[in-house]
C-alpha cells in the first residue's frame, strides 16, 4: 500500500496524530530535515523505525518534545548549563544529550544510559506532539546511509510503502540535521555540528567546549560509545562514490577538468569554468545556502549515472563545518588535499 500523503493543515495534523497513536510511522517536516516519527514511549512503534530505515539498532534516536516543560520527565536531571542552552536555542536545531530517566524504552537510546532531546522549530510538529501527548522518536526519514530528506519527494523516494504517511511541509528551511552536544557533569562535548556552531555555544556558556574527533575523522566503531546519530556509520551518501577535494577554486577547477567519466559538486562561482557534468551547491562563503542544498544535490548526482564525483569541500570552521562533516561522512572519509 502506498504511503498516505497528508497536507500540513488541521486535517493532516489530526490524521497524523491518529496514526501515531496506533503505533504507525509518519514522516514529519521539521526545520532541519524530514523526520520519521513514532511514539517514543511505544517500543513496538520505535522498532518499526529501525525496520523501515534499515537502521542498525545500536544507532540511537533523538526524542522530540513540544515544550521545555516536557523535558524533565525524560532525563535524570538537568544541569544548569543545559537549561541555559535550552532557554537560548529551543525551539531550534540543537539536540542536548543527558543521562536518561526510565520513561523512554531502551530501544530509543540503543540501550545507553543517555538520551538525546530537542524541541523542533516547527509549530506543526510541536502541535502534533501536544495532541498526541507523547514525545516523538524521529530520525531522518530516509533509508539508512542515504542523504537525508529535505522535501517530501525524498521521503517517498526512499520509504514509499514502508511507512503509513508523510506530511507535505515543503522544503526544510535549514536543510541539515541539528547540532548535537553531550552534557555530562557540566562538561560539554560537541558531537555533531549543525547550523548552531561550537562558537555560539561557547559564547553562551562562557567557556570552550570539547570537540569530538569523530566530526573530522573516522573513529573506532568497535570501542567508542555512540551517543549521537551520525557518529558511527557512513551517512548521507548517494549511490555515486564521492571524494572530497580540499584546495582553492583555481586548483579545484584544474583538477576536475583533467578527469573524465566523473562529475563535480562545486561552488556557484566555479560552475562556468568546469567542463565535466557539474552541480553547484551554493556560494563559497554562504554556508546557510550550502546547508539547505547539499542533501538534494547529493541525490541529484545519481542522475548523471556516473560512478564517481569530486566535491569541492567547504571550510572546516563555523557553519561550514556542518556541511563539511556531512560530506566527509558521505565520502567514507575519502579526502584529497591539493597544494594551494
Amino acid at each position: 500500500m502506498n504511503t498516505l500523503i497528508l497536507n500540513s493543515d488541521k486535517k493532516g495534523l489530526e490524521k497524523s496524530v491518529e496514526l501515531l497513536s496506533q503505533g504507525q510511522l509518519v514522516a514529519i517536516p521539521t526545520e532541519t530535515v524530514y523526520g520519521l516519527a513514532a511514539d517514543a514511549t511505544n517500543k513496538h512503534a520505535v522498532t518499526k523505525i529501525f525496520e523501515a530505515k534499515g537502521r542498525p539498532q545500536d544507532n540511537p534516536l533523538i526524542v522530540h518534545i513540544a515544550d521545555i516543560n516536557d523535558w524533565p520527565i525524560l532525563v535524570d536531571s538537568i544541569p544548569k548549563k543545559a537549561q541555559i542552552l535550552a532557554n537560548k536555542f529551543w525551539p531550534g536545531p540543537l539536540t542536548i544529550i543527558l543521562k536518561k530517566s526510565n520513561f523512554i524504552p531502551n530501544i530509543v537510546t540503543a540501550n545507553l544510559d543517555r538520551i538525546a532531546v530537542r524541541m523542533p522549530d516547527s509549530n506543526l510538529v510541536r502541535d502534533i506532539i501536544r495532541k498526541l501527548k507523547k514525545p516523538l522518536a524521529a530520525p531522518s526519514a530516509n533509508t539508512s546511509g542515504k542523504p537525508s530528506p529535505t522535501c517530501m519527494a525524498h521521503v517517498l523516494e526512499d520509504l514509499d510503502t514502508k511507512i503509513s504517511a508523510v506530511i507535505d511541509g515543503g522544503e526544510c528551511s535549514v536543510g541539515l540535521e541539528s547540532t548535537v552536544i553531550d552534557i555530562n557533569q557540566e562538561k560539554i562535548r560537541f558531537l555533531r555540528p549543525g547550523i548552531i556552531t561550537e562558537k555560539e555555544i561557547s559564547e553562551i556558556i562562557g567557556e570552550k567546549i570539547e570537540i569530538d574527533s569523530s566530526i573530522y575523522t573516522k573513529t573506532d566503531n568497535n570501542t567508542m560509545p555512540i551517543y549521537s546519530p551520525g557518529m558511527k556509520y557512513k551517512h548521507y551518501a548517494p549511490k555515486t562514490k564521492i571524494i572530497l577535494i580540499e584546495c582553492n577554486s583555481k586548483n579545484f577547477v584544474k583538477f576536475v577538468n583533467s578527469k573524465s567519466d566523473c562529475a563535480a559538486l562545486c561552488f556557484d562561482e566555479e560552475i562556468e569554468f568546469i567542463d565535466i557534468p557539474v552541480i553547484p551547491y551554493g556560494k563559497e562563503n554562504s554556508p546557510n545556502e550550502q546547508a539547505k542544498k547539499i542533501f538534494n544535490y547529493l541525490r541529484k548526482l545519481d542522475n548523471f549515472n556516473l560512478k564517481l564525483a569530486y566535491v569541492h569541500a567547504p571550510k572546516r570552521i563555523g557553519k561550514s563545518l556542518a556541511v563539511f562533516n556531512r560530506l566527509i561522512r558521505a565520502s567514507g572519509f575519502k579526502v584529497i588535499r591539493l597544494p594551494e
